[in-house]
């Protein structure tokens, strides 16, 4: 916990880019009939039924200093998957990065071995070299700033039927340009020194 808590009192550097990620998931849900729409007095109607069309994966990425976030959909969340993100985030979104500061959760598909299995291993060692990776601990993935956008995504783009992995891309696009462009960012608050007063049952007792 103090080790994502300390990263996080780091001050904003081009070269070693502080970057936190987590994933979601979402079923696809399309209406069986066609919706009634709002009038003067009157909100939309829906139908009850709908028709189910899969589950896709939804991987968020955001840097907390800079107010910068984006959102990748795919249809799966395998080990592959994860190492392809990872490999877009390295020579896509921060080729002129030193080291990526990686904060993420311990997901099994969260770790260097991925790599591994998606490309060969001079590629895979070449794309691990470049993050320094932080993972929150067991049942701590509230220390996650990527997390908190996550919420903010459910409830303002997810919360609702989503027929088509082309409607959730569009949305999900829409919703992080409209972020980035009021240059919205997390005021992170809790510190180490907080941890220490708040869950002290947290710690380790020494006996006397």
């Amino acid at each position: 916990m103090e080790d994502v808590l300390d990263v996080y009192t780091r001050p904003y550097d081009p070269l070693r880019p502080q970057v936190c990620m987590d994933e979601t998931s979402k079923q696809l849900l399309k209406d069986t009939t066609q919706p009634l729409p709002m009038g003067p007095g009157r909100v939309e109607r829906r139908d009850y039924e709908y028709e189910r069309d899969g589950v896709v994966n939804l991987f968020l990425f955001c840097e907390p200093l800079r107010g910068r976030r984006w959102v990748n959909v795919t249809e799966r969340r395998t080990k592959t998957d994860w190492a392809h993100q990872i490999k877009e985030l390295v020579d896509e979104r921060y080729p002129e990065a030193e080291q990526i500061v990686l904060v993420m959760d311990n997901l099994n598909t969260h770790t260097p071995a991925s790599l591994y299995e998606a490309f060969d291993p001079k590629e895979a060692r070449r794309i691990a070299d470049k993050l320094e990776i932080h993972y929150t601990p067991k049942h701590g993935s509230w220390l996650n700033m990527a997390e908190i956008e996550l919420s903010v995504l459910s409830r303002q783009c997810l919360d609702r039927r989503v027929p088509d992995f082309e409607t959730l891309q569009a949305e999900a696009r829409a919703w992080q340009e409209r972020r980035d462009q009021k240059g919205i960012k997390i005021d992170w608050r809790f510190r180490t020194e907080d941890a220490r007063i708040k869950l002290k049952r947290l710690y380790p007792a020494l006996q006397q």
